[in-house]
């Protein structure tokens, strides 16, 4: 291809006029032999000179409705109240919900979601120290989290719109999965009891959910009782920051449907 600074005016007008009138700029590239690169530079500039502003494509299906998966959207709710984040900043927009290393499965299972939910957005990992990070670009996400906003979560009040209740009451075991996937856990605990003047070891399971919001364990719990899962209250000192699932028949109940992280 010929280096850029030998397209003339004429080259640039013919370029810009075909993809004015539909052409691809692979289709310019190799038509006039100017790189794509220079195609794209060529048609910034000129929105910008005419004052033009591009809105990005998208599938949001707050701004343009349409069915989406709802299952998905519950338990990706869950994962972003528990270690979710928006950054919206003019220039930079994103989802990002950190998952620690230990469970690869809740890595792909965060990046299945933000698919499942909205297909259009770029989406990668980024690694931190035994943490990785998965991001999915776009502004739309504030549409989707409108609980999103400046501080931390427990510093400010979290509800839900009237529409993401109805889809938590519709989903409630996948809601419940993603906060047990960002803040909970399954866990065995032991005691020993004398039987027959014989000390023996008997070990149970139960989970926990730990969050400093109120209004995130609200949430919790009242989708624990949409799903007949009973639960205590244990705190933290003063604080009531968990929620453990001890009974067997609930602790049989979460097992069905959430599972120890993977």
């Amino acid at each position: 291809m010929l280096p850029m600074q030998e397209h003339g005016q004429a080259v640039r007008s013919r370029a810009l006029a075909m993809i004015r009138e539909g052409a691809s700029y692979s289709q310019v590239s190799d038509q006039l032999r100017v790189p794509r690169g220079t195609l794209g530079w060529w048609r910034h500039e000129e929105r910008k000179a005419l004052r033009i502003s591009v809105e990005p494509v998208h599938d949001c299906p707050r701004c343009e409705p349409r069915v989406f998966d709802h299952a998905a959207y519950s338990y990706l709710l869950g994962l972003y109240l528990g270690d979710g984040h928006i950054t919206s900043r003019p220039k930079q927009h994103h989802l990002s919900i950190f998952c620690c290393d230990s469970w690869p499965g809740l890595i792909q299972a965060a990046e299945d979601a933000m698919r499942a939910v909205m297909a259009r957005p770029r989406v990668r990992r980024r690694q931190s120290t035994g943490c990785t990070e998965v991001k999915s670009f776009t502004r739309h996400w504030t549409c989707l989290f409108p609980q999103h906003g400046p501080g931390k979560k427990y510093q400010r009040a979290i509800v839900l719109e009237p529409w993401q209740q109805a889809i938590v009451r519709a989903h409630p075991w996948p809601f419940i999965r993603g906060l047990i996937h960002s803040d909970g856990c399954r866990v065995v605990n032991w005691t020993t009891k004398v039987v027959g003047g014989e000390r023996k070891r008997y070990e149970y399971p139960r989970y926990f959910f730990s969050n400093k919001s109120d209004d995130i364990r609200a949430l919790f719990t009242d989708a624990l009782r949409m799903v007949g899962v009973e639960w205590t209250v244990l705190a933290r000192g003063a604080d009531p920051f968990n929620v453990s699932i001890a009974r067997r028949a609930s602790v049989a109940l979460m097992d069905a449907h959430v599972g120890p992280k993977f």
